[in-house]
């Protein structure tokens, strides 16, 4: 038998829902049977309750929400539940997720630099340490064949003088060389050419990178050509440009490698001279036998200066001559010997009958300066290229490396890989000459520009090297990317032949 169950007596509300606002007696809930002094016992969130509705309030927010009738069941700004918005503010999220474990392997010191500072300075500071044994390991290099032993540290080279300059000399005119960077002229395109003389052997193309036959993996030999002669002549003992002068063909005269050094005067960091000679209305751009000019500096902007004893294999004279005579036999190495051969009209002016001469080209061309103010140059180019039938004009130059030590970078190893750092290295110690080479290849209208990569044998032989590689450049092109400036260069040669002419 199932018993029922009492559940109490439910007062009836005439005003409302719920039980009345008057509340339940002592008396009521003893009749009613109602538990006395119970305690109110808080619902867990977490707890899936039922909702509770009064349809006789009104929610000021209800036509902001998409269903307004859910605004019966939204209490949180109801004043009859003050403590609702106290057990909001004291609900927290807790991220509950285990920390990330560390990674043990060849990325883990990379990967966790931030949480490791002491390791990242640890590092930064062994560095520190071989860079200071390395500068004083050079150091100790540098000072070896001076006399003071016992100096610690480098003091700039002080340069000397191309020229020996007399007492009874006067100064008529200086002129700083950060004047010159802000001059500017332009000359008509293209000049004219008055005389092309000698002869041109064609380029060997085995030599190009693209073919890849010449590589710091299979270096090449350098040879020695001593039957073949080379001539530096002077401006005014060309035989060509006296005839010129007699013709009243200009009214300057000069070589290439002189207009060069004019133009490219601000990378200069050695000491150079140049002789003019003004004869009636004419100008004459000279050198000096034996000068500076007929030489190819070394490490010229390089911030690292060189030994100064003059008999020391790495001494700026020494790797000057060196670098000369491994710019002519480059020049001559890369040729196709014994082949068909490019004449023009007219042939060396500096040879005699029978003698052998290296490939060598002279183009006497003619610029505007002014109405009547014309500039004569000899020009020169080494070889020739027929591609698509159709010939250009080369110049050959050599880059020498001489110790890696002081440049920083082994070409055995980086140009193969990082032939763009090679190039901005040398760019950096080798400023002027590259440069000088550029404006030279201007001058002469050459169709290409090569670069070759020769190197010692060993660090210590400075008598045999080998060619690791050739690179070829157009010289508009290699200008712009090393911010050689035409209309400068134009307009320091103008601004110096105003200064003569006054």
């Amino acid at each position: 038998m199932v018993g029922g169950v009492d559940a109490g007596a439910v007062p009836f509300n005439p005003d409302g829902w719920g039980p009345s606002d008057s509340g339940t007696t002592t008396a009521d809930a003893a009749n009613n049977n109602l538990p006395q002094n119970v305690p109110f016992a808080p619902f867990s969130r977490s707890e899936k309750l039922g909702r509770i509705a009064d349809w006789t309030r009104n929610f000021n927010n209800a036509a902001r929400s998409k269903n307004p009738s859910d605004s019966v069941f939204d209490f949180s700004n109801d004043d009859s539940f003050p403590a609702s918005a106290d057990d909001d503010s004291s609900f927290r999220l807790v991220d509950g997720k285990p920390p990330p474990k560390p990674r043990f392997g060849p990325k883990w010191r990379f990967q966790q630099q931030r949480q490791l500072p002491q390791r990242r300075d640890e590092e930064v500071e062994a560095k520190r340490r071989e860079a200071e044994k390395e500068r004083a390991r050079r150091d100790r290099q540098y000072h070896q064949n001076r006399s003071n032993a016992n100096q610690t540290r480098r003091e700039a080279a002080v340069f000397k003088s191309s020229v020996d300059i007399q007492p009874e000399w006067n100064m008529l005119d200086q002129i700083p060389f950060s004047a010159f960077s802000k001059l500017s002229f332009s000359v008509p395109e293209p000049p004219e050419d008055l005389h092309l003389c000698g002869a041109l052997e064609f380029y060997d193309r085995s030599y190009d990178r693209s073919y890849d036959r010449v590589a710091p993996k299979n270096e090449r030999r350098l040879e020695r050509f001593k039957n073949r002669n080379f001539f530096k002549v002077t401006t005014t003992d060309d035989p060509v440009i006296r005839r010129l002068a007699n013709e009243d063909q200009a009214t300057v005269f000069a070589t290439d490698a002189i207009l060069s050094t004019l133009m490219c005067a601000p990378r200069s960091v050695y000491s150079w001279d140049i002789v003019v000679q003004r004869v009636g209305n004419k100008l004459f751009f000279d050198k000096r036998d034996g000068s500076q000019l007929d030489f190819l500096s070394v490490h010229e902007t390089s911030q690292e200066p060189l030994p100064e004893a003059k008999d020391d294999i790495n001494s700026a004279y020494s790797l000057g001559v060196e670098a000369a005579f491994i710019n002519q036999n480059f020049s001559q190495q890369v040729l196709i010997r014994e082949g068909d051969k490019v004449t023009f009209d007219e042939p060396n002016p500096f040879a005699n009958e029978g003698e052998e001469v290296a490939s060598v080209a002279y183009r006497y061309r003619r610029w505007k300066l002014d109405d009547d103010m014309y500039l004569v140059a000899r020009c020169e180019v080494q070889s020739v290229v027929e591609v698509n039938k159709q010939r250009s004009f080369l110049t050959l130059n050599a880059l020498n490396e001489f110790d890696p030590k002081y440049s920083g970078l082994d070409w055995r190893r980086k140009l193969e890989t990082q032939r763009g750092a090679v190039l901005a290295t040398e760019l950096k110690n080798n400023a002027n000459k590259l440069a000088k080479w550029t404006s030279q290849a201007l001058l002469a209208g050459a169709d290409m520009m090569k670069l070759g990569y020769v190197s010692r044998v060993h660090p210590r032989d400075h008598f045999n090297h080998v060619i690791l590689s050739v690179v070829g450049y157009k010289p508009r092109e290699f200008a712009a990317q090393i911010n050689l400036n035409t209309s400068n260069m134009w307009g320091i040669v103008k601004s110096i032949v105003d200064l003569c002419m006054k």
